[in-house]
């Protein structure tokens, strides 16, 4: 894996860490190359029952490096290509599926600012920790460009149609307490606290019924763009797999004798 994206299996819990610290972990290609790949990884690895999604330095992602884009933009200006924007295709949208599509949950530790795309990758996981000291902010419509990374699919079910349509409309700076309010942030912690405080969430549903937490990404992403009685459905078919989990047979075992349950996440 390529320095400016770190990956580190233990116990069940991948850590995918953005190491761009510099460049306030704008993602060039080798970055964005990276990034999927390591997405790819984790969701393939049969012992990687969660993952952790965090950053190094005072941001978290902020988008396309706009320094390399340029040269992209000038280069397809100059041949015709029309390829200035493949990045999406190419790379963007294999890492948010591979992030929201992964049957394992996804932890994002949101340690700075998110911005356009690493808005995008924050959103696309399955819970956000977030140090007070952090933002938000879609950025798009500020560089003349519409939203990418799923942030037009994951924001505005997240916030509400309205909400996501002004601040795609309008950018601007979301603080950590707003992200909150709005429902962008799960849990808002002081900043030392944030490397620790993620990893104790991540590291909690490592330990948890993988299967179980599977099923309900499954279900939740069902039913956003299904019926009731499709979603009932679902849930049915859901359920049946997960009560002949082993999970299951040990969590009302473990209720029977009072005891903690030590899952195997399967």
């Amino acid at each position: 894996m390529a320095d400016t994206v770190l990956y580190e299996v233990s116990d069940g819990l991948a850590t995918i860490t953005l190491n761009r610290p510099d460049a306030m972990n704008a993602m060039n290609t080798e970055a964005k190359v990276a990034l999927r790949e390591a997405a790819r990884n984790a969701a393939a690895d049969p012992g990687v029952r969660a993952v952790l999604l965090t950053a190094t330095g005072r941001a978290f992602c902020v988008g396309q490096d706009l320094k390399e884009h340029i040269g992209v933009l000038q280069e397809s200006r100059a041949s015709g290509s029309g390829q200035t924007m493949s990045t999406v295709r190419e790379h963007y949208n294999p890492i948010v599926r591979a992030l929201t599509g992964m049957a394992k949950p996804v932890v994002a530790g949101v340690n700075g600012v998110a911005a356009g795309a690493g808005f995008g990758f924050a959103l696309a996981a399955d819970y956000r920790v977030v140090a007070d000291t952090a933002s938000f902010n879609t950025s798009f419509a500020g560089v003349a460009l519409t939203a990418d990374s799923g942030v037009s699919w994951t924001l505005s079910r997240l916030i509400g149609q309205s909400r996501a349509a002004d601040l795609l409309l309008f950018p601007r700076t979301v603080k950590a307490q707003e992200a909150h309010d709005l429902g962008i942030a799960n849990k808002v912690v002081p900043a030392d606290a944030l490397a620790d405080e993620a990893r104790a969430v991540a590291r909690a549903l490592a330990e948890g019924p993988t299967l179980a937490y599977a099923a309900l990404k499954e279900s939740l992403a069902y039913a956003a763009g299904h019926s009731l009685d499709e979603t009932l459905d679902k849930e049915d078919e859901l359920q049946t797999k997960a009560g002949a989990s082993e999970d299951h047979a040990i969590a009302v075992q473990a209720f029977l004798d009072k005891a903690k349950p030590g899952y195997l996440g399967r």
